[in-house]
């Protein structure tokens, strides 16, 4: 009998998934081996840049450029250029660097960043790779603009805001108030401001109210400026308003506003009010994100400043100085009784310019460190009226006096720059013998604004009445600067009549 052939069954399913699995492993181990010895040939690129097209302050102070793969430090730290030059420092975290300044940039510029043939990690190890792909981005400073109170004409006793970047000039406030005093948001977007109704300061009423009124102005910040700039507490920022446009924060019904200051961080507002009814009822209160008023109570005190952090508060009491917590059952969490007054700290916090009365009637300016370090840098007959930190924390910017002698008790007041290491002391500008000069130093510590006062042998149309009707002009005046080492500086007189000229930030 003939044996028929056999027949082959064909494969399985499984059996045929196996087989093509088992080749596409085989060829994705050969493409890495080649890829691990030919290397990757792609260019490392930037992916992303946290100041692109963003608008900067002084308080921003560092941006971070994110890389693709880890890139070779030093080929990307000699190749980054940045123009105009900005000075600053270089750290890294694996993909990211971060490029701090040593000073703030200086407002109204525009800046370039680029970057090109920088390498990658693995270049500078043998493997031949491409270089970054070119890359280039810019951002820009916040204008350079001020504000004050003006004193001529349809200006007088309202808010006028002067941009000099953008040469546009605008009175934010109605006619109808006469404004006291005012404080910048951190954003400038806003301004703090306590007016009274001009028809009750005729009649030498005290109905002082606080209002925010908005500039105008829209900053791009950069993300860290919103979330978590001031200490790691986001900074308020409002809904871009028309110039002008006006909210009442704080009324008058039942106590009267006296002093007030706003944290840095744009969210806590203390006031000093005193009852209507009860003259007794003095001290400050606190107000926090439109919330009902809470006093501080059993701390009368005097002249006050909110710390930087936005937690606590410097305040006059009795013969010292309490560091009271922003509750309003506070408990001093610090008092120093050698100072009687705290004119300024440094924007981080961890220096403070205070005043020491001293027994033989002269008075002493002092440097104290968050590490408890009491420092005095000059001791004077006249008085000490103001002061201010620059940037870099190296100079303290004054305004001080020097008492003249003779029979009568008079005063020559003068701008001075004092530095913090050495205690030198230099002389800016002379100014007239006036109690009311106020001065500001710019955020990027470039300019000093200051106002100045002359009495006049006939009024004429930028003069006013003060009470003991003389007639006054009043002028505000621009300081450039150097360094305090320099040459006298020679301060320059802006076109506008008005006091308390106050830089936004």
């Amino acid at each position: 009998m003939q044996r028929s052939p056999s027949l082959k069954s064909p494969p399985s399913f499984p059996q045929l998934l196996d087989r093509v699995a088992i080749s596409l492993l085989v060829l994705l181990l050969l493409l890495i081996g080649l890829m691990l010895w030919g290397g990757d040939r792609t260019a490392p690129r930037v992916r992303d840049f946290t100041w692109q097209n963003k608008q900067i302050g002084a308080d921003d102070t560092a941006f971070v450029v994110g890389f693709s793969r880890p890139m070779d430090h030093v080929s990307v730290e000699k190749n980054l250029k940045i123009e105009p030059p900005l000075p600053g420092k270089v750290s890294w975290a694996g993909r990211r660097m971060a490029y701090t300044l040593t000073l703030p940039a200086a407002y109204g510029n525009e800046y370039q960043v680029r970057l090109e043939n920088a390498q990658d990690y693995f270049t500078q190890r043998g493997t031949q790779r491409a270089p970054i792909q070119p890359f280039q981005a810019s951002f820009r400073t916040r204008d350079r603009a001020f504000a004050y109170i003006g004193t001529q004409g349809d200006e007088t006793g309202r808010l006028v805001l002067e941009n000099l970047s953008t040469q546009q000039h605008s009175i934010l406030t109605s006619a109808d108030f006469v404004v006291n005093q005012f404080k910048p948001y951190p954003l400038g977007d806003r301004i703090l401001v306590a007016a009274t109704p001009r028809s009750a300061q005729a009649q030498g009423v005290l109905e002082q109210k606080l209002y925010r009124v908005a500039t105008g102005i829209s900053v791009e910040s950069p993300p860290a400026q919103l979330d978590a700039q001031v200490d790691g507490k986001p900074i308020t920022a409002f809904p871009v308003a028309t110039a002008g446009t006006t909210e009442l924060v704080l009324d008058s019904i039942a106590y009267q506003n006296l002093k007030f200051d706003l944290s840095a961080d744009g969210k806590v507002i203390v006031v000093q009010r005193v009852s209507r009814t009860d003259p007794a009822d003095f001290g400050p209160w606190i107000l926090r994100d439109d919330k009902p008023p809470e006093a501080l109570r059993g701390q009368p005190g005097g002249d006050f400043l909110i710390t930087p952090d936005s937690d606590s508060l410097a305040i006059a009491q009795g013969q010292g100085l309490a560091i009271l917590p922003l509750q309003p059952d506070a408990i001093p969490l610090n008092f120093l009784p050698k100072f009687g007054m705290v004119l300024a700290f440094s924007r981080d916090g961890s220096l403070a310019a205070m005043v020491k009365f001293n027994t033989d009637q002269t008075r002493s300016l002092f440097l104290v460190t968050n590490q408890g370090v009491q420092k005095e840098l000059l001791r004077t007959t006249g008085s000490i009226f103001a002061a201010q930190f620059d940037p870099a924390k190296q100079v303290l910017y004054s305004l001080l006096s020097e008492l003249i002698p003779g029979e009568t008790y008079q005063e020559k007041p003068y701008l001075a720059a004092i530095e913090l290491k050495t205690n030198k002391l230099t002389p800016l500008v002379d100014l007239p013998n006036q109690r009311e000069i106020q001065f500001s130093l710019a955020p990027d510590g470039l300019a000093i604004l200051y106002d100045q006062a002359t009495e006049l042998a006939q009024p004429d149309a930028a003069s006013s009445l003060n009470p003991a009707s003389r007639a006054i002009a009043h002028s505000l005046w621009l300081l450039p600067i150097n360094t305090p080492s320099t040459t006298k500086l020679k301060p320059e007189p802006l076109p506008f009549a008005g006091i308390q000229p106050r830089w936004l930030p």
